[in-house]
């Protein structure tokens, strides 16, 4: 996965599943990257395809989470902290399936969920949180979140900026435009 070659990591996670299958970080993994890295010459169907096993994996990784053991010798502000980053990733997998799919109102409590479980949030989770609220005309939490992203040193600074001003100008227009 670090070295962008995502149908070998794919491949791997999906071999990882097969010896087992109740591996919550591969699954959480699987679930957050999938929809990260869709690529764009998909056709309609196997972009669909690889959105539904995406959150298939995630929704697993939820599910499981809980009743994950803390292994013997481990501090137990360690197995917390792997756990939630474990939880963030299968969150902001759900929250990246329903972004791609259109369903902004779907992603938001699914990213909030992810940014919330991090002490170090992801700034693509903040960014997508951000575009899903100003698509669901949620002006003021699009400001919020990309404040956020833009707070935090990535590549995505100078976008999240951007951002911030454009969810500003969209909430003054919608708040002159007559009812």
């Amino acid at each position: 996965m670090s070295a962008g070659d995502v149908p070998k990591m794919q491949a791997a996670g999906e071999k990882d599943l097969e010896l087992n299958p109740n591996d919550v970080q591969t699954l959480a993994i699987l679930g957050s990257a999938l929809p990260r890295s869709l690529a764009s010459n998909l056709s309609p169907e196997e972009k669909e395809k690889v959105l539904t096993q995406a959150e298939q994996y995630s929704n697993k990784a939820i599910e499981l989470a809980p009743t994950i053991t803390k292994p013997a010798g481990m501090a137990d502000d360690l197995f917390i902290g792997a756990k939630n980053q474990t939880m963030a990733m299968a969150y902001s997998g759900l929250g990246l399936v329903a972004f791609r799919r259109g369903k902004f109102a779907d992603a938001i409590p699914n990213l909030e969920k992810s940014v919330g479980l991090e002490p170090e949030p992801d700034p693509v989770n903040y960014y997508v949180l951000a575009l899903s609220n100003e698509k669901a005309s949620h002006f003021d939490d699009a400001v919020t979140a990309f404040t956020k992203c833009a707070a935090i040193q990535s590549g995505l600074q100078a976008t999240c900026k951007q951002g911030i001003d454009e969810a500003k100008k969209l909430s003054t227009t919608q708040l002159s435009v007559p009812k």
